[in-house]
C-alpha cells in the first residue's frame, strides 16, 4: 500500500489538521507514517496527541508518495528547520506531492518551493510567503501542480481530499 509521510511539530500541532486530513488519506487507502523532530508523543494544541514514529533524520524520501506538513502554533518550530525544508525539496524534485496547511506553508516557502507558485497560508503569514515569491490566493485550499496548500483547520477535510485527488489512482 502506498505511504504518505505526515510531518508534525513536536508540540502544538493543530489537531484537526492532523486527524481530519489523515482520515481522508486513510479512507482513500493510504498508509500514514508520522514524523517530527524526534520520535515519541507530540501534544496537539486542542488536547489530542500523536505518536511520531520516526524523527526527520530517519526519513527515506523514496518510501513515500507524498509529504504533508501539519500546521498549528508549533509549526513555527519547523519554519527554519533545514531537515524539514530538505525533505520538502527532495520530495518535490522526485515528482512527489508536497502539501502544507495553516502556518506550515511557510516551511515550503522557506524551502524555495512556492516561488512563482500559487499558494495559501494562515492569513497572518500571507506576507511571509509572498516575500518568498508565492502568489497568495487567499483562504481555502490551493493546488499548483503537485504543491497543495491550505489556510486553516476548517479546510482540513478538503485539504485531504485534494491530496488524494492530486495523487490520482494508485
Amino acid at each position: 500500500m502506498a505511504k504518505i509521510l505526515m510531518i508534525i511539530p513536536p508540540e502544538r500541532f493543530r489537531d484537526e489538521e492532523l486527524f481530519q486530513t489523515r482520515e481522508e488519506l486513510e479512507k482513500a487507502g493510504y498508509t500514514i507514517v508520522t514524523a517530527s523532530t524526534q520520535r515519541g508523543v507530540c501534544p496537539g494544541s486542542r488536547g489530542g496527541q500523536a505518536e511520531a514514529e520516526m524523527a526527520l533524520d530517519d526519513v527515506i524520501i523514496g518510501d513515500y508518495e507524498a509529504v504533508v506538513y501539519v500546521g498549528g502554533g508549533g509549526s513555527k518550530l519547523l519554519f527554519n528547520n533545514l531537515l524539514a525544508q530538505k525533505i520538502a525539496r527532495e520530495m518535490y524534485q522526485s515528482g512527489k506531492v508536497v502539501a502544507a496547511i495553516c502556518l506550515a506553508p511557510v516551511i515550503l516557502a522557506n524551502a524555495g518551493l512556492l516561488k512563482n507558485k500559487k499558494g495559501t497560508v494562515a492569513g497572518t503569514e500571507a506576507k511571509t510567503i509572498e516575500n518568498k515569491g508565492a502568489i497568495y490566493m487567499g483562504p481555502g485550499v490551493t493546488v499548483d501542480g503537485k504543491i497543495i496548500t491550505a489556510n486553516a483547520p476548517k479546510a482540513s477535510r478538503l485539504f485531504g481530499k485534494m491530496i488524494v485527488e492530486t495523487l490520482g489512482a494508485h
